[in-house]
């Protein structure tokens, strides 16, 4: 066995660990004494702290320690359990049809204004999030909006018979609409209810504003413009596990670039960091650098180039307003799967992950990963140049002039025949965008950019802001290929309905910014959410042919999943890591004395 692979899988072993106790945590000096946890983040702004219309990671690093989950996720096992810290749910069960499902809330839990967190929180979120008032991807959980606009999801009917039951219906029995539920989070309905009432479009209008009631180990958020965000200790926090909140702030501080952040660190100016990959050999091996507590993992998540399959000059939603399928005009390039399959071949995603990653990735071509229980090994991209360029002369983009150093022109390609003739004689131009800030981003970006253009593409590769530029292209399906990843849902499970249906197909804020479509997958996918019994066997031959398809028609150029490797300052006290989570236990650190400003 691959020795890389066997490391994978025994890593995922790990997720059997038993948890820890509050006893196996150290004691503290005292409620808020136990200094500053300080981090640094490449990503930008959060664009948002409110966890309705949020979708990006730096917004949601901020409001996931501001709010509780409805239903809880272990850090040890990265399933949904009752009575876990920083969550609702006590308990629930089905019905004997399976699609009614009964939440029991705890009772012991308020916000730290002292008012009670009960099923009215759960229920303000869901009316606000089913509303179509705001932009939110969370919307497509539901079978219909509130105006009866279909949405595609499972769940019919989320009620609150009391302050502390929330009662799920479901369409039909289904294998992961229990994750559902927990998409929505709960906020403080005393609060939004007095600041918003039943307008819950004016959220969109001030995206920013900073919470003044919350539930978590920190409260107070104080935000700089590209500078720093902080929170300090929140004592009313019931849930800590040593029974107060250790450090007085947590505060991350914006860097320009992976590079930066790790240089500060080693002189000490942050408590943790992710390691980039390019630096993980330099912690295992060079002897000042081995006194950094490190753990070392396998990332749930991949790495990929989005591919938009629809034309970025007229995005379009998957479906209009009474639930028809919207036909989609093609990508001038990418409509062509064609076109999408020499790509894979052009890149070596081998010596990519070898010199650029250092080794520390796993290649893959779809969207499972190798902990995955459906990970198919064989379905890999063949590095293969000669393959790549015919397919691009099959799909009617040629070499008219035999030299390697120009584009190939469009003679008869898919846009020119379906879309407008006079596209013939067009170059193959592709544009690359990669978020800025990420030193390993864009040397990945102009790796992609030197293979395609050797097989005749004219891609032109770019770095831009994230928050001004990046992001507003990629969900306005204005972009052509733009690399970011994704961090898998858990508990992990092979299911698509976030990514590729056309019910999250909407500019502006759906997940399949790639106007991606395909029927068979769809009713293979959902076939295997509806497996009696929800047998793994039936189900895992069901997704064998849904990571086909994908492999196939190629929505993304999937890259790879990371080795990833967390490091601290030495004395970090209670630093309890897991697969799972580095940071779950944060409210129990005692930060070493080197990181104090």
């Amino acid at each position: 066995m691959n020795k890389r692979l066997m490391r994978v899988l025994l890593i995922f072993l790990l997720l059997l660990a038993l948890p820890a106790s509050a006893q196996d945590f150290e004691e503290a000096p005292g409620p808020g004494l136990g200094g500053i946890i300080i981090d640094a983040s490449t990503a930008g702004d959060p664009a948002t702290f409110n966890p309705l219309i949020g979708s990006d990671t730096a917004s949601s690093a901020v409001y996931g320690l501001l709010y509780p989950a409805i239903i809880g996720v272990s850090p040890y096992t990265g399933l949904e359990e009752p009575n876990l810290d920083g969550a609702m749910a006590a308990g629930w069960e089905y019905d004997e049809t399976g699609t009614v499902l009964t939440v029991h809330l705890r009772q012991d839990i308020a916000w730290n204004d002292g008012t009670p967190i009960t099923s009215a929180d759960y229920m303000w979120a869901v009316e606000a999030t089913r509303s179509g008032q705001i932009d939110s991807p969370r919307a497509g959980i539901f079978q219909t909006m509130a105006d009866g606009t279909p949405a595609g999801g499972k769940i019919v009917s989320i009620e609150a018979p009391d302050d502390y039951t929330v009662v799920v219906t479901f369409s039909e029995a289904d294998c992961i609409s229990f994750s559902d539920v927990n998409d929505i989070t709960p906020v403080p309905a005393h609060v939004f209810s007095e600041l918003y009432g039943d307008n819950y479009a004016a959220m969109m209008d001030d995206p920013r504003r900073i919470p003044t009631v919350s539930f978590g180990p920190f409260k107070d958020v104080e935000f700089a413009s590209g500078e720093r965000i902080s929170l300090i200790a929140d004592q009313a926090y019931p849930d800590a596990i040593l029974g107060y909140v250790s450090p007085a702030e947590s505060v991350t501080l914006q860097v320009a670039d992976e590079n930066v952040a790790t240089e500060r660190f080693i002189a000490g100016e942050f408590t943790i960091i992710g390691v980039p990959s390019i630096r993980q050999e330099d912690f295992r091996t060079d002897p000042e650098l081995l006194e950094f507590p490190r753990y070392e993992f396998t990332g749930n998540g991949f790495t990929f180039f989005g591919m938009n399959h629809a034309n970025p000059e007229n995005p379009q939603p998957g479906f209009d307003e009474e639930g028809n399928l919207i036909p989609q005009e093609p990508h001038p390039v990418l409509g062509d799967r064609l076109v999408r399959q020499a790509i894979s071949h052009a890149v070596d995603m081998d010596a990519l992950i070898e010199g650029i990653r250092e080794g520390n990735g796993f290649k893959v071509a779809t969207h499972t990963i190798p902990t995955s229980w459906v990970y198919n090994p064989d379905l890999q991209y063949e590095y293969n140049p000669e393959l790549a360029m015919e397919k691009l002369t099959q799909a009617g983009w040629i070499d008219h002039d035999d030299d390697p150093d120009t584009a190939r022109i469009c003679q008869d390609c898919l846009f020119a025949r379906e879309v407008d003739e006079a596209f013939n004689g067009s170059e193959l131009t592709l544009d690359l965008h990669v978020p800025a800030g990420s030193d390993i981003g864009e040397q990945m970006g102009l790796f992609f950019q030197a293979e395609m253009n050797k097989v005749g593409f004219n891609a032109i590769f770019e770095t831009i802001d994230w928050g001004s530029a990046f992001l507003p292209e990629l969900v306005g399906q204005t972009f052509d290929m733009n690399m970011l990843g994704w961090s898998l849902g858990l508990p992990v499970d092979p299911d698509v309905a976030s990514f590729y249906y056309p019910e999250v197909d909407v500019p502006g804020s759906g997940f399949n910014f790639g106007s991606y479509y395909n029927a068979e997958l769809i009713e293979l996918n959902d076939q295997a959410r509806v497996v009696p019994g929800c047998d793994t066997e039936a189900r895992a031959e069901i997704y064998a042919r849904v990571q086909e398809i994908l492999f196939e028609d190629m929505p993304y150029f999937y890259m790879y999943v990371s080795e990833s490797m967390t490091a601290t300052q030495p004395g970090l006290g209670n630093w309890n890591p897991t697969p799972i989570s580095r940071t779950y236990s944060q409210d129990a650190w005692i930060a070493p004395e080197v990181t104090q400003p």
